[in-house]
């Protein structure tokens, strides 16, 4: 029997019923992807476009961990700044990078477009928004950006701000017009859906046991079935096992929240007048978006080391909610669910190759769904020989995550950004 997805509004509105066999016997591939999010749906797909026999293996469904439960936003960058980003790699490649992340959404758009699947109900804009005065800062970074990448950028000053997001918190913001946010599941469930018609063979409930992966030909094994071929792909995110210890050692899972609103368009539309999604400038910020034709808020924000779910995950999110539009304060949730992200040290999605034949593929936290689609695609890329282009991620390699001591030093980073924007939002009242 299939395990079920966990209570969400994406499980709750999700398109299409169909499940997928447990792996079975021997079976002989080109490629095994092991884990069925994003990332390796993608790589699964663009290996069976490219004639590969590919054979995934999911522990559970398809998309069932934190690609099928995330807020949905779709946007160029990464986790890290590209400052960050070019303290350790330099300006050129730092440009690369990001040129790929940009790519990496047009990847998804191309997707949604050749699946011609209306229940991902794309909507555009992804509006960041900043609770200080950054006097003139932002104004310049968006000039920046758009001249360095051609991004559709546009600056919003405060008047038009607080028209949009009624809220005394938000002084400017830039909105990214070529940015989107999605209903990420029934995605998923799609690249599934034409990875099968191609020829690949996805299968559920499938968690894998053990692997043999010093040879040229590698073997996985699940408990029932064994699959040989010559390249294994980890895409495995925060619920890594510890089948490739050197990759489980590598990131951190880290938790995130989300809260669903009840039914109520007038309420909703008296605080959120945008159909753009909107993220809080704040690294210790929130993440939300109307759904439902604009009678919902999806809301998420928060997170920790802590990988069981709080109890009062809803109460939690609401205060946030609340704290930032008092409008709503008669607002019900409706649900309330959380998901583990893996984060690298480094902050940058980890993408490359172990050993021959061996490749990985993770650590996606903070800025997953456009990333997934950078990695599952540069991946197939090395496997069919048309381009090296993941060795651009060879400096954001399986960094060591510093075990226990690295869980909390995590924590404590989380509570200092927290810290740092109270004291800009002081500043700037």
């Amino acid at each position: 029997m299939s395990s079920a997805y966990i209570d969400t509004y994406y499980s709750r509105t999700v398109a299409t019923s169909e499940t997928y066999p447990a792996a079975t016997g021997r079976i002989q591939a080109d490629v095994c992807v092991v884990g069925g999010g994003l990332a390796g749906l993608t790589a699964a797909l663009k290996l069976a476009r490219s004639g590969r026999k590919v054979v995934l293996l999911e522990g559970q469904r398809v998309a069932w961990g934190a690609s099928g439960r995330n807020g949905g936003f779709v946007s160029a960058g990464y986790a890290t700044g590209l400052s960050s980003i070019e303290r350790r790699v330099g300006k050129d490649q730092a440009k690369e990078l990001f040129r790929l992340s940009m790519e990496g959404v047009e990847i998804i758009r191309r997707n949604i477009d050749d699946l011609d699947t209306e229940d991902v109900m794309p909507v555009p804009g992804i509006a960041k928004a900043l609770r200080y005065d950054s006097r003139g800062a932002l104004q310049a970074g968006c000039e920046a950006q758009r001249r360095a990448f051609g991004l559709n950028l546009r600056y919003l000053p405060r008047d038009e701000v607080r028209s949009l997001f009624v809220s005394p918190k938000y002084h400017e913001a830039i909105l990214d017009e070529s940015a989107f946010h999605f209903h990420p599941l029934n995605y998923g469930r799609a690249l599934a859906r034409e990875a099968g018609r191609l020829g690949a063979s996805i299968h559920e409930n499938s968690p894998v046991i053990s692997a043999d992966l010093d040879g040229a030909q590698k073997t996985v094994r699940t408990k029932n079935a064994e699959i040989a071929a010559e390249h294994v792909v980890f895409t495995t995110g925060g619920y890594t096992g510890a089948v490739l210890p050197a990759l489980k050692r590598a990131f951190l899972p880290i938790a995130t929240y989300v809260l669903l609103t009840e039914d109520a368009p007038e309420l909703v539309q008296s605080a959120i007048r945008t159909r753009a999604a909107i993220l809080d400038d704040r690294r210790a910020g929130d993440y939300y978006r109307l759904v439902d034709d604009g009678s919902r808020i999806l809301w998420g924000g928060r997170i920790t080391t802590r990988t069981t779910d709080p109890r009062d995950i809803a109460t939690l999110l609401r205060r946030e909610m609340v704290t930032t539009y008092p409008q709503l304060a008669a607002l019900k949730v409706e649900i309330a669910w959380s998901g583990l992200m893996a984060y690298a040290r480094h902050l940058m999605p980890q993408i490359g190759q172990l050993r021959p034949g061996v490749w990985y593929c993770t650590a996606f936290g903070g800025h997953g769904i456009n990333t997934t689609a950078i990695g599952g695609t540069v991946i197939a890329q090395g496997i069919t020989g048309e381009s090296d282009r993941y060795r651009l991620f060879a400096p954001f390699g399986l960094v060591w995550n510093g075990g226990i001591l690295g869980r909390a030093a995590a924590q404590l980073t989380y509570w200092s950004y927290q810290a740092t924007d109270v004291a800009k939002e002081f500043r700037s009242r």
